[in-house]
């Protein structure tokens, strides 16, 4: 019994050996064994050689009933040494410590014989008697063929001598070849490719494999060929479980391509994902509305021009951004009689003008002259350094004094129109003066003389700032 325990822990290592999977079901199992027999010392027999063979049905991968037989001739430990042979046959369970289709499989064993014991001498020379007997070993696959192993076993025969009182332990360390017949080859991943010579037993079923049943990825998006419904998939792109694309920003271009993950629905897109902006207005195509919008023009959220003063001149190319509506503008946006009014102030010091009405004996400003006075204005605010008299003038008509009062009333109006209209304009800019009918222009023989005398004028009070301004301006490369 003492040496069956030692073989035993000398085969536990085995537990532990890293399984293969091979031929599984419920296969016959043959094996021929030759090894070392030896008997109890009460026997008075000499240790020898042994041969055996085992006839196996597996029932369970760890359950196999097996036949078996003992064969150890030897000779007596006795005077003349007669022949002294021993026998047994019988029936085991051998209990598998890992499936019987692994490539290593340590065991156990136990079972029901009857031995023969025979020769040596001794009368009765014939003993035969039932003998239990139980052992362990383990089956090594061999040159990883699956069906053939080498099979290492220990066995302790109980055997009770003739008048012995007790059972004798008779001890077979025997190694040998093992044939597993029939059952079918194991494959627990279902890929057609037994787990014996599968590297990679976990494939998912479904997917393609190799011939070492590793599965295969085409498009190499780390979802198999026969699983992966979209096996085409660009190198780079995420895709779902199934293998397909995802495109979060729904634009045709596939998240890990798309380098603007983030594009709004029906923006157009380069092969990176990224919006497409023809014009360079920061609105992308597919949402531009304006698609061909000058380069400087500033737009709105559906791509197109702002114009906030109307002019037909978008802003960002508008130089004159406040020109009043009505008012005939340039390719730069400003009004073309705001440059010649403009040069006029340059030249002669003062702008005058006849547009500016208001309503008869009244100093209401009529709408018709917001646009001069938007004109005015839009000049005026780039000239913060100038002092101007706004002066009102009317014709002969009426009162002298009367005259005199409402000029200078409609000065004042157009002063203020002017500050409230342009918040940069300062007050302290600015003087308001009425001349009523004192300096006519022409004499007030007719109605169309007198509409020439009804005018306002802004005068320039400081001519020094106009002349610096004319001689750099005369200086300054075209």
């Amino acid at each position: 019994m003492r040496r069956l325990l030692w073989s035993s822990l000398l085969l536990l290592p085995l537990v532990v050996t890293p399984a293969h999977a091979q031929v599984a079901g419920n296969p016959i199992e043959i094996s021929g064994q030759a090894g070392i027999f030896s008997p109890d010392a009460r026997s008075r027999a000499k240790t020898g050689y042994a041969t055996g063979f085992s006839l196996g049905y597996r029932l369970r991968p760890w359950l196999v009933t097996e036949a078996y037989g003992v064969f150890a001739p030897s000779e007596a430990d006795t005077t003349g040494e007669p022949t002294l042979n021993f026998s047994s046959i019988g029936l085991d369970l051998r209990f598998n410590l890992r499936p019987g289709e692994s490539k290593v499989v340590p065991y156990v064993l136990t079972g029901l014989g009857y031995a023969r014991s025979n020769g040596g001498g001794v009368e009765p020379e014939m003993r035969e008697r039932g003998a239990p007997s139980i052992g362990a070993g383990a089956l090594f696959n061999l040159m990883g063929k699956p069906r053939w192993y080498v099979r290492a076993q220990v066995r302790d025969i109980f055997f009770r001598e003739i008048n012995a009182p007790e059972f004798s332990q008779h001890f077979g360390a025997m190694v040998g070849i093992h044939y597993v017949y029939g059952g079918k080859m194991k494959d627990i991943d279902l890929d057609g490719v037994r787990d014996w010579l599968d590297e990679c037993p976990a494939t998912p079923i479904g997917a393609l494999v190799d011939a070492h049943g590793c599965p295969l990825d085409a498009d190499a998006d780390s979802v198999w060929d026969g699983i992966d419904k979209c096996p085409d998939t660009p190198r780079g792109a995420k895709v779902d479980k199934t293998g397909c694309p995802k495109d979060a920003d729904g634009d045709g271009v596939f998240d890990g391509i798309d380098k603007c993950d983030s594009t709004a629905a029906g923006v157009s897109v380069d092969a990176t994902g990224c919006p497409n902006d023809d014009d360079g207005d920061k609105v992308a195509n597919g949402v531009d509305q304006c698609p061909n919008t000058p380069v400087a023009c500033q737009v709105d959220e559906k791509g197109c021009p702002k114009d906030s003063d109307g002019d037909g001149v978008c802003d960002g190319m508008d130089q004159c951004a406040d020109t009043g509506p009505g008012l005939k503008v340039d390719d730069k946006g400003c009004p073309t009689e705001l440059i010649e009014r403009e040069t006029e102030m340059l030249d002669t010091g003062m702008m005058r003008f006849r547009e500016i009405q208001f309503e008869t004996d009244k100093a209401d400003l009529l709408p018709a002259s917001y646009p001069t006075l938007d004109m005015v204005g839009t000049i005026l605010v780039k000239w913060p350094e100038l002092k101007i008299e706004i002066g009102g003038h009317t014709d002969d008509r009426g009162a002298t004094k009367d005259n005199q009062k409402l000029s200078t009333q409609r000065a004042q109006s157009v002063q203020k129109y002017l500050l409230d209209k342009y918040p940069t304009l300062n007050k302290s800019q600015f003087t308001a003066k009425g001349y009523g009918e004192s300096k006519p222009i022409v004499p007030n023989r007719d109605d169309t003389a007198r509409s020439i005398n009804r005018r306002v004028e802004f005068v320039v009070l400081n001519k020094d700032v106009l002349k610096k301004e004319i001689e750099r301006r005369r200086t300054t490369p075209k």
